[in-house]
């Protein structure tokens, strides 16, 4: 499970720089957590808030994953990650996670620094895997920001868009192609989705290379919301049902 988190936590994709706008100041998803048997294995919520950084207008986008219920008796999980990204060229600036189980803590950062396209990795739990890592030509961002970020794409059944996709110290292109419609049941309601899935069509490596896949449902609506997303794995499969949403927050009128 925690593989699970940590992969859709520490994706970065989107290559070429352009405005962010996956997230709007004050939204928040919350996402009951299925996994293999259990119904409702932990929950997780991404909440958006926009700040200023050195100067420059960034979002910061936090996500707090917990196990729930009778999972949480044997796998008590609580983390917490945060991504800074410019919004208006789209780049990630930062990436945080803390937490993880009592077995197995997790505490790293990463800064990316664009004139040296270098990102500075640095794990204060397991020192030995702090690393300065080349990043090739593209804009990364998190998996999830780059997955909400199909809402404003727009996709066809059939069309795709390339991704930058990083694991560990490696990078990867993958695309995601639209797949087609389907008709998704939520606590929230019954929606028309696009079904988008994330591919690595060369070499693939990672989850991917063992056969997993990831799927996002994006409601064909004004809101165009990602209502379900889903994580593939040989052991099992994890899957996020948007059980509440909270809209952007009120602009502040000046004078």
């Amino acid at each position: 499970m925690k593989l699970s988190w940590s992969l859709l936590l520490c994706l970065p994709a989107l290559a070429g720089a352009a405005p962010f706008t996956a997230f709007h100041d004050g939204e928040t998803f919350t996402y009951k957590v299925g996994f293999a048997i259990f119904g409702h294995a932990g929950d997780l919520v991404i909440t958006a808030r926009d700040q200023q950084r050195d100067g420059a207008a960034v979002v910061s986008v936090t996500t707090d994953t917990k196990s729930h219920g009778i999972v949480r008796g044997f796998y008590a999980f609580d983390n917490k990650a945060e991504v800074v990204i410019n919004k208006a060229s789209g780049q990630m600036l930062l990436v945080k996670e803390s937490g993880g189980t009592k077995d197995r803590p997790t505490d790293t950062e990463t800064v990316f620094n664009y004139q040296t396209r270098i990102a500075s990795h640095i794990d204060h739990i397991r020192t030995g895997r702090s690393a300065e890592i080349p990043i090739p030509a593209g804009e990364p961002v998190d998996l999830l920001s780059a997955l909400v970020q199909t809402r404003d794409w727009h996709l066809k059944p059939g069309e795709k868009r390339d991704l930058l996709v990083q694991f560990g110290p490696d990078f990867y292109p993958i695309s995601i192609r639209a797949e087609g419609y389907e008709e998704v049941y939520t606590p929230r309601g019954t929606y028309k989705t696009l079904v988008l899935v994330p591919r690595m069509e060369k070499d693939p490596q990672g989850v991917f290379k063992k056969g997993g896949e990831i799927k996002v449902w994006i409601s064909q609506d004004a809101a165009n919301l990602p209502v379900k997303m889903q994580l593939k794995l040989n052991y099992g499969t994890a899957t996020l049902m948007l059980t509440d949403y909270k809209s952007a927050a009120p602009a502040v009128a000046t004078k």
